[in-house]
């Protein structure tokens, strides 16, 4: 292997190491707390993506109208479990057929507002990596409206019900985008980058800034993890809940903000991802099972092994090109998958005697 081609390889294992990670924490946190996976988070990384596209996209005025719905919606549920509702309301809920349609009135009320920013952002024109922003809000509802609505209802019966929900949000958000944007491939406008020499490889800045964004954010969710007050709790509830409830930590809450955090970095992820190459609604499926790769790699459940599995995929995916031809390049996900759950489904970083990953 040359010199210059075996450097070329590693940035792209670590371009895309970085953002395996950022996805794998995201089903490694939620399954170190409710020991179940949430395979709807694919499809969470791609509605940032497509999030972030909107913000920084003029759209046709019935896309924005279906994308003001949509977000309604999330805006609504958000709003139902968060803020009291006027005692007039309340008495609302008497009535089995009125009460729906009330909310669906205010969900629709708020798509209408909702749906003049949406057209007119065009005019706007968010600067690209200001449009991550939104994407982040968005993801942040999504993950709590999933939690509160599919998962925590189900969250005492059998672990089959959980996976099946997960399965269904997956397919009806990945429906959803369909609906909106269609099947045709999307990309963000912006103009021809010149790429960078490195050591006879080349790379574009805005591949540079995927590794530097990809890695801050690591890093400071490890902050926030060790020193916060949140963080701790976040880190005793997934150590033992029952003892975390005793001692007065809201156990609710820190799903929920598990949840919101795991969204929030898919966010990320999908917007780098998104930038640098195309948008379609099928996209999160590939980085989904990918990402699901590097968390059982690392041990699911392990912070650091949700990290370390991350770029272990991403040089395994990048420099297994080398020996295989190109088109194999995502069957070999598959592979490691298969093989780590046959051989070590507790992952390398995984604790003796630990639970292996179940659905």
């Amino acid at each position: 292997m040359d010199f210059d081609i075996a450097v070329q390889l590693i940035l792209n294992s670590i371009i895309a190491g970085g953002i395996y990670a950022l996805v794998a924490l995201g089903y490694t946190m939620v399954y170190g707390i409710l020991k179940f996976i949430n395979f709807a988070h694919g499809e969470v990384f791609m509605i940032g993506a497509y999030t972030a596209y909107v913000a920084a996209s003029k759209l046709p005025s019935e896309t924005a109208w279906y994308f003001a719905w949509f977000l309604s919606i999330l805006i609504v549920v958000f709003l139902y479990f968060t803020v009291p509702l006027p005692r007039t309301f309340q008495l609302l809920k008497k009535y089995k057929i009125v009460y729906p349609l009330f909310i669906v009135g205010i969900a629709f009320l708020v798509a209408k507002a909702l749906t003049y920013p949406f057209y007119y952002l065009g005019i706007l024109q968010f600067p690209i990596w200001l449009a991550v922003l939104p994407a982040m809000l968005v993801c942040c509802l999504l993950g709590f409206c999933l939690e509160k609505i599919g998962y925590r209802p189900l969250r005492s019966k059998e672990r089959l019900s959980l996976f099946i929900t997960a399965i269904g949000f997956s397919i009806v958000l990945q429906a959803l985008m369909l609906l909106i944007f269609g099947s045709e491939i999307r990309s963000f406008e912006r103009a021809a980058e010149q790429g960078l020499s490195f050591l006879g490889a080349s790379i574009t800045p805005t591949q540079v800034l995927i590794i530097f964004i990809s890695i801050l954010v690591m890093v400071l969710l490890q902050l926030f993890l060790k020193f916060t007050k949140t963080g701790k709790a976040m880190r005793a509830v997934t150590d033992n809940m029952l003892v975390a409830n005793v001692v007065g930590i809201n156990t609710d809450k820190m799903i929920s903000t598990v949840f919101i955090i795991g969204s929030l970095l898919a966010a990320i992820a999908g917007t780098l991802v998104g930038v640098e190459q195309n948008l379609n609604p099928s996209m999160g499926i590939s980085v989904g099972i990918k990402a699901f790769t590097a968390a059982v790699v690392g041990g699911i459940g392990n912070i650091y092994g949700a990290l370390w599995g991350g770029y272990a995929i991403g040089f395994a995916e990048n420099i297994g090109i080398w020996f295989i031809p190109s088109g194999y390049k995502d069957a070999i996900a598959f592979v490691i998958l298969i093989v780590m759950l046959l051989f070590k489904p507790t992952g390398f970083f995984g604790e003796k005697g630990e639970e292996a990953v179940r659905a």
